[in-house]
């Protein structure tokens, strides 16, 4: 496989943190007297990205909250674990020590926003390993479009068919064809349900980084 470049999305991916979200979620609209429903996310009209999300619950809810305020709402609710707890999922810093010995550049590409992907980068002493951050708190449409991966190849001076993306959503999967890209898929427990669909849109479907590993291992040239 010829690749000059692995984009990772960071939330489920790199590190495991769609836990916090789901209480992000109950708490900041239960103080607002609202109940959280499963299917609250289902079928957003928009990306996922975060300004995005933070438009589609304002909206949704009638909120009188700007979309600044509810993203530093946000923000404060979740930014001590991504500056204290938040660790990498086993297998990934394996996967990343090989990446750079064999000279594949690496990109995070994420819904989430800047400020909180770079806490967990440097939290994690990761920060060095990747060349570019692009986060869903700018202008560009959310998964599952394709701009946030575009965009992450156009800022390594590399076309889409030499970037690999790892995902562990079905709109992350979805973002990545949809640009263009080959994709590994990563099993994360909140994709459980997408599981088989997630399965058939990926390239290759693993349940650890250490297949990653060992796939890469055998397939880079």
């Amino acid at each position: 496989m010829d690749i000059k470049a692995v984009i990772f999305d960071l939330d489920g991916t790199l590190i495991d943190s769609m836990g916090i979200w789901r209480n992000v979620d109950i708490e900041y609209l239960q103080k607002r007297g609202i109940e959280v429903t499963p299917d609250l996310f289902t079928n957003l009209p928009q990306g996922n990205s975060f300004s995005e999300l933070a438009h589609y619950v304002k909206d949704k809810f009638n909120l009188p909250d700007s979309i600044e305020t509810i993203c530093n709402e946000w923000t404060q609710m979740v930014k001590g674990h991504y500056e204290n707890q938040l660790k990498l999922r086993p297998g990934v810093m394996e996967l990343l020590r090989f990446l750079k010995k064999k000279h594949i550049l690496m990109a995070v590409g994420t819904s989430n926003s800047l400020e909180l992907t770079q806490s967990a980068l440097k939290n994690n002493k990761v920060s060095d390993y990747f060349r570019v951050v692009i986060s869903g708190d700018t202008h560009l449409r959310g998964k599952p479009f394709p701009d946030i991966f575009i965009e992450a190849a156009k800022n390594l001076d590399l076309s889409a068919d030499e970037c690999l993306v790892i995902e562990d959503t079905l709109v992350g999967v979805l973002s990545a064809k949809a640009a263009g890209m080959r994709v590994i898929a990563i099993k994360e427990p909140d994709s459980q349900s997408d599981w088989f669909r997630i399965k058939q849109e990926a390239d290759f479907a693993v349940s650890h980084f250490e297949e990653i590993l060992l796939y890469l291992q055998g397939s880079l040239r």
